[in-house]
């Protein structure tokens, strides 16, 4: 005990502190960063959050390292969406026990929220998913749109679910786990206002975006998406679609095309070449945020702003 105080007192870094076998109340493992976002909020002076997809890679194609598996064995606590979007999870999370994880597409108040997922277009019907099939087609063939860290209202209901797991888990930091849950859900309201604020005067504003991702955000927002470029950001749309795309540009006149950081824009600007459409950036995973008690609020925030500087033209 003298030795782990010792430790704790010469400051050791969180980083060398994960990266060493973890002790047995170790973290929140959080499977993506916007689930981090509101995992770390709620954790916040309780215990720390790690996310386990690194940034630049995608939830669609992601393998789990071996000590990503050791990583979810010794968590306090595992938050993802479900075997529908994290399919690299499915397997190792089987054998953590109900009461150390949450599985948000799974709770009881998300699933009235559940958005259809939009069906496959011509370039994406499992041929060109090489060896790893399955990653994509449980993803989106699903029946759901499962990127739900999209969604506000979904995002406080996961935030109340950690908060009761880990007051279960961990009665005695009640208080402080209280307290938190309390200033996410200002923080997210205070957001929330501001961000409609800002969408509101660009309703009617027709664009596509590079992979179905964000339907819950525009929905609640109230914005007017015109179609996007593929279901998995890992399959490059077929010629067809191309095509098809660049004449309903013309047609409908959309307003932009976004891309995203992952994922070259080396088609987008292909399509949008020779037309009036400006070209935008969305990040659906905050990629540029750091963890914290606002960083949920700071990406819906960021995601506004990135739809408004290229609809508006700034």
């Amino acid at each position: 005990m003298l030795h782990k105080n010792t430790l704790l007192c010469a400051g050791i870094s969180a980083a060398l502190l994960a990266g060493a076998a973890l002790p047995a109340n170790a973290a929140v493992v959080a499977s993506l960063k916007p689930i981090g976002f509101i995992a770390s909020a709620i954790a916040d002076g309780v215990t720390e959050t790690q996310v386990l997809l690194p940034d630049g890679a995608s939830e669609h194609d992601y393998s789990l390292r071996p000590s990503d598996v050791k990583r979810l064995q010794n968590a306090d606590l595992v938050v993802w969406i479900g075997p529908e979007m994290e399919a690299f999870m499915d397997k190792s999370t089987q054998s953590i026990a109900a009461n150390k994880k949450v599985t948000i597409a799974h709770l009881d108040g998300v699933k009235p929220l559940l958005m259809k997922g939009a069906d496959d277009d011509d370039d994406d019907h499992g041929h060109e998913h090489g060896h790893d099939e399955k990653s994509d087609e449980h993803h989106h063939h699903g029946d759901y749109n499962m990127h739900l860290w999209l969604s506000p209202e979904i995002a406080r209901l996961s935030a109340v679910a950690i908060h009761d797991k880990l007051v279960e888990l961990m009665p005695q930091s009640r208080a402080r786990l209280d307290e938190n849950l309390k200033a996410f859900e200002e923080n997210l309201n205070q957001a929330d206002k501001q961000v409609t604020a800002a969408l509101s005067p660009l309703k009617g504003k027709g664009y596509f975006v590079f992979h179905d991702a964000y339907g819950y955000y525009e929905k609640h927002y109230g914005l007017t998406p015109l179609g996007h470029f593929t279901v998995n950001p890992e399959i490059q749309p077929g010629a067809q679609r191309l095509h098809e795309i660049r004449t309903q540009l013309v047609e409908q006149k959309a307003t932009c095309v976004f891309a995203e950081p992952q994922f070259r824009p080396a088609v987008v600007e292909a399509v949008a070449r020779g037309t009036s459409v400006r070209m935008g950036t969305l990040d659906p995973l905050g990629t540029n945020i750091t963890l914290g008690k606002t960083s949920y609020a700071q990406f819906i925030i960021q995601l506004a702003n990135q739809y408004a500087s290229c609809l508006k033209g700034d």
